[in-house]
């Protein structure tokens, strides 16, 4: 997976300005994500700073033309990777530009219709840092933050080889100096308020960079951090150090999609008993099992009895006025009740509670490795089954869909990724009064 699909940034809507911050590869990733997306682009990108940048890192841009005025940019030709900063100092280091030329920098950005990278903070080269009080310098109009951590730091102790800013990365995570740095602490301080949340403004979408995933151990120590860092953060990436592997973590929802009025059957099929409780009590308990967050249940006919039955679960209702006009409507109105940041929906039927949790996860962790559009089950080789995961980047196409249809009448419009699975019971739903005694028979 390309790091630009993993940070989102060519989807729609486009991400025009990102902010950097943090330590452990902050610059590496910033001009990393430069050259990608002016291969992928054919389009110049412009690259500043609004902190001191170290002198040699220059070198990793195309050109590299100083400013000390919005000015000093009139002729200028951006071509390539572009890097503008102020001037280089005696010190080595390059400082950063002031908010006139910042400004001048997003417009041009916007006219080549390519995000404007801000690197928005300093680490002295560090694998972690906590800001300062004047930390971080990150514009007000930035609309994605970025923050770095290396997860090479794992173990090492918090001491300033390893730590820019220790005692302060100390009082926030509770570590004592010279303790060794543990992946609860980084977790602590990446979430704070005073940490890696620090001066990130409130319209931007927050994604924390895990970098330096070297080893299967720590991209498995990343995916465990991942799932604290989700309650702050909009997305968690881990990468190694070479770009070469790339995990998204994102909030991935589950919609429940129990609206019908179940003619063919006779009664609601919502509320019939799997295991001494309705079906859509246990659909729903393995959804929030999963890790699915928000859980969504759509209801229509019979939408008292329904919500009664999972009245006392974390889930969101949505009450689709509109279900004898087919499920359509019911996609709609779920994807429609999902938060704006939202990065994709698991889709489970209300006659299916067998689907069990395992296969839940593995679509979500699949779905992770490659941002696939639409992850779906396939049995025995040659069948699609349910569930099916839909990303964002889908939402659009479910939303415009109208009548009887269900999410397999866009699989036409998106690449869909099929993931094997060993469970046949997959295939199975309850549509007339016959098929129930068979479900039953997979207790």
């Amino acid at each position: 997976m390309q790091f630009s699909r993993a940070l989102r940034v060519l989807s729609q809507p486009r991400v025009n300005s990102i902010a950097l911050v943090g330590a452990g590869g902050k610059t590496t990733s910033m001009f990393h994500l430069a050259r990608e997306l002016q291969t992928t682009t054919d389009l110049p990108v412009i690259v500043t700073a609004t902190t001191h940048l170290g002198a040699w890192q220059t070198s990793l841009a195309d050109q590299h033309i100083t400013a000390n005025l919005a000015s000093d940019l009139e002729s200028c030709w951006f071509q390539g990777v572009t890097l503008i900063t102020g001037p280089v100092g005696d010190n080595g280091r390059a400082s950063g530009v002031d908010n006139e030329v910042l400004s001048r920098l997003k417009s041009e950005a916007q006219n080549l219709g390519t995000p404007l990278l801000i690197e928005a903070d300093g680490a002295r080269q560090k694998s972690l840092k906590a800001p300062d009080a004047h930390e971080p310098a990150i514009p007000g109009f930035v609309e994605m933050v970025v923050v770095v951590a290396s997860l090479a730091v794992l173990n090492k102790p918090l001491t300033e080889e390893y730590v820019h800013r220790p005692e302060i990365f100390s009082r926030l995570s509770g570590l004592k100096i010279g303790e060794p740095v543990t992946s609860d602490a980084v977790v602590q301080v990446l979430t704070h308020p005073n940490g890696g949340l620090k001066n990130i403004p409130l319209q931007a979408r927050r994604v924390s960079l895990l970098t330096q995933a070297d080893t299967s151990e720590l991209q498995s120590i990343g995916g465990t951090m991942s799932d604290a860092m989700l309650k702050e953060f909009d997305a968690t990436i881990i990468v190694s150090s070479n770009y070469s592997n790339i995990q998204t973590f994102e909030r991935t929802a589950g919609i429940i999609l129990a609206a019908g009025a179940s003619t063919r059957f006779g009664r609601p099929k919502q509320l019939l008993d799997w295991r001494g409780e309705p079906f859509i009590r246990t659909i729903a308990k393995t959804a929030i099992e999963s890790g699915l967050s928000p859980v969504v249940i759509v209801t229509g006919a019979y939408a008292d009895q329904v919500e009664a039955a999972i009245q006392d679960l974390p889930v969101q209702i949505a009450r689709n006025e509109e279900w004898q006009s087919g499920q359509a409507s019911s996609i709609r109105d779920g994807v429609q009740s999902l938060p704006s940041k939202t990065g994709a929906a698991t889709f489970l039927l209300a006659d299916q509670p067998q689907i069990k949790s395992d296969v839940i996860r593995a679509l979500v962790a699949h779905h992770s490795t490659e941002l696939f559009p639409i992850v779906a089950p396939m049995v025995l080789m040659e069948r699609r089954a349910n569930p099916v995961l839909f990303d964002r980047d889908t939402f659009p196409n479910l939303m415009a869909l109208e009548g009887d249809v269900g999410g397999r009448a866009i699989f036409s419009k998106h690449r869909v990724e099929y993931l094997p699975w060993h469970d046949d019971s997959l295939l199975f739903d309850v549509d007339k009064p016959e098929d129930y005694p068979r479900m039953k028979e997979l207790e």
